[in-house]
C-alpha cells in the first residue's frame, strides 16, 4: 500500500520522483531500515550514497539499486573513524556534482545491560555511535548544507521509543536516542533561518529488524574492537506472544519504517522541521 501511495503521489505531482535531482547519504544502509531507505530514495529519483561498516552488504545494496536502473554509490566504512567521515562526505559531494541535499543518520545498534552491571565501554559505545558519529558527520557536511542555492536540504536522525520513554536494560541506548531529539532541534534552529535546512527525528517503535528479533536467535553485531555484541529482545519469540500494546496489533516492517523516513525527507514535509515523528503503530500514544 505504501508503495502504491508513493507511486500515485510521485506520478501526479513529481513525475521524476519525490527526490529527483537530490543526492542523499544514508548510513547503516547495508541492511534493515537503512537498506530499505536507500532503495526507496533511489526509486524516488535520488542519487544515493550507501554507507555501512559491512562492505559486502554495502556493495550489494548499491548494486541492487543500480540494477534497478537508479543511481547509487557504495562507500563502506566505520562512522566511528574520523578519516572515514571525511572520505564519505567528499565522495558523496563528488557523486552529487558538488552538492549534498539529504543526510540520514541511521547507523546504530543496541548494547544492552541493566544499570548496576553496565560497563563504561557499553555506555561510551552507544554515545559514540548514535550521537558523536552523527555530529562529526553533520559538522563535516556543513559546507554542503549551509548554502543558498534555492535547493532543499534535509537532515534526518533516527531515534527510538526507548529515547522518548526510556526502557529497562537500555539506559545507554535510551540516553543516546533521547539526545538525538535535542541534537536535531538545534540543527533546525541554527540552519533553518538562514539556509532553509530542515531537520527532524524519526522515532521507531517495534519494527521487525535484527535488533528486535528474539535474543535467543543468537544475533550479534561486531563492536568497535571486534567484540561480538549480542542483540535482540529476550523472550521475543515465545509462543502465544501478542501485540496488545500496539493499537495496530502488529510490529512494523522495515519498508514501512523506510517509507516514514522518505516522507520526512520529501517535499511533502516541506514545512515540518525540528519535530520528532513517532512511527510506532500507535504504541505509547
Amino acid at each position: 500500500m505504501a508503495d502504491r501511495v508513493s507511486q500515485v503521489v510521485g506520478h501526479l505531482n513529481y513525475p521524476k520522483g519525490l527526490l529527483a535531482g537530490q543526492t542523499a547519504i544514508i548510513t547503516g544502509a547495508g541492511q534493515g531500515i537503512g537498506a530499505e531507505t536507500a532503495r526507496r530514495f533511489a526509486n524516488e529519483g535520488a542519487k544515493v550514497v550507501v554507507a555501512d561498516i559491512d562492505a559486502e552488504k554495502c556493495n550489494q545494496v548499491a548494486e541492487s539499486i543500480r540494477q534497478s536502473g537508479h543511481q547509487a554509490l557504495s562507500v563502506p566504512g566505520d562512522v566511528l573513524d574520523p578519516a572515514y567521515i571525511k572520505s564519505l562526505i567528499a565522495q558523496a559531494a563528488s557523486f552529487g556534482n558538488g552538492k549534498i541535499h539529504i543526510l540520514v543518520a541511521s547507523a546504530g545498534y543496541t548494547y544492552d545491560g541493566v544499570i548496576h552491571k553496565m560497563s563504561d565501554k557499553q555506555w561510551e559505545t552507544m554515545i559514540a555511535i548514535h550521537c558523536t558519529a552523527p555530529f562529526k558527520m553533520i559538522r563535516e557536511a556543513a559546507p554542503y548544507f549551509r548554502v543558498k542555492d534555492g535547493e532543499p536540504r534535509c537532515i534526518v536522525t533516527v531515534s527510538s521509543t526507548s529515547g522518548i520513554h526510556g526502557n529497562a536494560g537500555q539506559i545507554n541506548y535510551a540516553l543516546a536516542k533521547s539526545g538525538l531529539v535535542g541534537f536535531t532541534k538545534t540543527i533546525a534552529k541554527e540552519w533553518g533561518p538562514a539556509f532553509g535546512v530542515r531537520a527532524n527525528t524519526v522515532a521507531f517503535g517495534y519494527i521487525q529488524t535484527r535488533l528486535t528479533a528474539a535474543k535467543e536467535d543468537g544475533g550479534f553485531v561486531i563492536g568497535p574492537d571486534g567484540e561480538k555484541i549480542a542483540i535482540g529482545v529476550p523472550g521475543r519469540g515465545k509462543p502465544g506472544a501478542t501485540h496488545s500494546d500496539i493499537p495496530l496489533g502488529r510490529p512494523g516492517t522495515a519498508t514501512e519504517a523506510a517509507s516514514a523516513i522518505l516522507a520526512v525527507a520529501s517535499p511533502l514535509f516541506s514545512y515540518v522541521t525540528g519535530q520528532t515523528i513517532m512511527v510506532t503503530g500507535g504504541r505509547n500514544m
